[in-house]
């Protein structure tokens, strides 16, 4: 594979010139190609939209299946929740490293790809922005609100940086446009904990500025900043203080008190959001798009005057063989055995992997079959579609199971070949109600550890009830499947430990496949632990863990892409371990 060298830079002063949108669901549909514009063409309010929408345009158009926005190979594969998959651990390489934690290097082509494609998106917030700044409200009356979108963009992008590299540049709108000025900004400027405070800075001015609701469903709103904003107070509450380490040095009480604020409940319920009825319908196209739990989507759409559709090309790569091609991010034998339950419907935390789920004899968790394709069942509840061991691309190697959350069913007419690739048009939730209650609930938990206000076992498992409750009554689709559906509530106070423990599990099952086991293992400290243990016990399954090894206090964030580091001249200093 040939690849192009970018870099950093180049991207900033790239996104300048890059205003001719292709069309995307809703908003997006009603723009069209302007051209190259000038500076001062893009300061007229006629055009300040065709900057903002060009900011999201991009979460499609520049999407790139083998190093996704989505994160899916870094926050699935990278964890104990998903093998690569493929052809073989050739096909995919780079990937294969990623998965076995081994062989990753500086100059590895996709963390430079990866960086250059964020950094491009924060390219396109800030162009929007710098039009926006330079606009009075009398002429343009939605400044503030769009002012506030695209800073929820910039800090979108920023963020995925930020769990990905550790350590990366702020880039914002007034930093002078030319190339110098950019080589200046080091990417130490700010501690680890400062950083995540820029990217919080953004979604604060999000969450004061954007409405309660959107007609324009891509647009975020109030709720979604919140939700945002809850996240990276989570993320930051888990101090890494030590430039020379990864590990988790201190909990910081305030930043979790930050999280209870944005996790209120009241906020969503203003904007009209919650738990759907069936944990099945947030991964289902057409009538199920933008229902109650979707806080915020990447909009995705077809038959919209573009070659293919504005599709999500991100998951090109992880549609079954017996839809298309090529059966990558495979669920792992170890995912699917942590939906087991015992009698009681709880989770068996210390045995659950002791042997192979058995759908005959082994209670189960119902969100197993809303998560995983399996053999002998029907294909994403389509009973004229059985998923088969056919459909498996290299049983020998990655097994038989499939992913199921991202692809849809093989006879939607949502699903276009591109090529000999195949990609759908259902939306990718991004921040969902379902994660808001975790985060809340792991909040909680934390804060009693503590001993601080705002602690509170009996609501979080309360919370942590809930969603279980919700995950029993999801069988709707799957009412019929030969499988012994049994989950329980826990029914008696929680130590700390014990709530730490519960929280964890359910955070794994409900958000599994959802692109962020990795990033929560590095968050929580047992990213080593937890992985080294994963390819001990997996290496009789899957030989290629046999060359699998973790590394503390290195493989927890990736490097700084020398590339980036030569076209600094050196102002970017490596991360620990590189």
């Amino acid at each position: 594979m040939t690849m192009k060298t970018r870099n950093i830079l180049l991207s900033m002063m790239l996104g300048a010139t890059l205003l001719g949108v292709a069309g995307c669901n809703d908003f997006l549909d009603h723009s069209k190609p302007k051209g190259i514009l000038s500076e001062d063409d893009i300061m007229k309010p006629e055009y300040v939209d065709n900057a903002v929408i060009a900011a999201y345009a991009y979460m499609v158009s520049g999407e790139d299946m083998n190093s996704s926005f989505q994160l899916w190979s870094f926050g699935n594969v990278r964890s104990d929740d998903a093998y690569k998959g493929g052809s073989n651990t050739e096909d995919g390489s780079h990937m294969h490293y990623i998965e076995i934690s081994n062989g990753l290097t500086t100059d590895l082509w996709t963390l430079d790809d990866m960086w250059y494609r964020l950094y491009s998106g924060v390219a396109r917030a800030n162009i929007a922005l710098r039009s926006l700044q330079k606009i009075d409200e009398a002429s343009y009356p939605l400044k503030s609100q769009r002012m506030a979108e695209m800073r929820f963009i910039r800090g979108h992008f920023m963020f995925k940086l930020k769990e990905m590299y550790k350590y990366i540049p702020v880039i914002d709108e007034n930093i002078e446009q030319n190339i110098e000025a950019y080589r200046k900004v080091s990417n130490r400027v700010y501690t680890n904990d400062e950083l995540w405070q820029k990217i919080a800075d953004d979604f604060k001015f999000a969450y004061d500025n954007l409405p309660v609701s959107q007609a324009d469903k891509g647009r975020p709103t109030h709720a979604a900043a919140a939700a945002y904003l809850a996240k990276t107070y989570l993320f930051k509450a888990y101090h890494q203080d030590d430039v020379k380490t990864n590990k988790v040095t201190s909990i910081n009480a305030d930043d979790l008190k930050q999280v209870l604020t944005y996790t209120n409940p009241q906020i969503y319920t203003n904007g009209g959001f919650g738990l759907e009825d069936d944990f099945a319908y947030n991964f289902l196209p057409y009538q199920y798009e933008n229902g109650r739990e979707s806080i915020w989507a990447v909009q995705y759409s077809e038959n919209d005057g573009t070659l293919y559709g504005n599709l999500n090309f991100a998951f090109q790569l992880t549609a079954p063989q017996g839809v298309g091609c090529c059966d990558f991010n495979k669920p792992s034998q170890n995912l699917v055995d942590a939906f087991k339950t015992d009698d009681k419907g709880l989770p068996l935390f210390t045995s659950y992997d002791n042997k192979v789920y058995n759908n005959l004899s082994d209670n189960v968790d119902p969100r197993l079959f809303h998560t995983v394709a399996m053999p002998g069942f029907p294909y994403k509840y389509n009973t004229n579609v059985e998923y088969t061991e056919s459909w498996a691309r290299a049983p020998q190697i990655y097994g038989y199971y499939a992913s199921m959350k991202e692809n849809v069913d093989k006879e939607c007419s949502c699903l276009i070949q591109n090529g000999v690739f195949f990609a759908n048009s259902k939306n990718w939730i991004v921040l969902r109600y379902a994660d808001v209650m975790l985060m809340r609930a792991e909040a909680e938990i934390e804060l009693a550890d503590l001993g601080a206000e705002g602690g509170n076992l009996e609501d979080a498992r309360q919370l942590v009830n809930t969603l279980r409750q919700r995950a029993l009554d999801s069988r709707t689709l799957i009412f019929d499947y030969n499988a012994k559906y049994k989950i329980g509530k826990y029914t008696t106070a929680w130590s700390v430990d014990e709530g730490r423990q519960a929280l964890r599990w359910e955070r794994r099952l409900e958000m599994a496949m959802e692109c962020g086991r990795f990033f929560d293992l590095v968050r929580w400290g047992i990213a080593d632990i937890t992985l080294n243990d994963f390819y001990g016990s997996e290496k009789s399954r899957r030989s290629y863990y046999s060359n699998a090894s973790f590394t503390k206090d290195k493989n927890e964030y990736c490097p700084i892409p020398q590339k980036q580091i030569n076209y600094s001249k050196g102002v970017y200093v490596q991360n620990c371990g590189w």
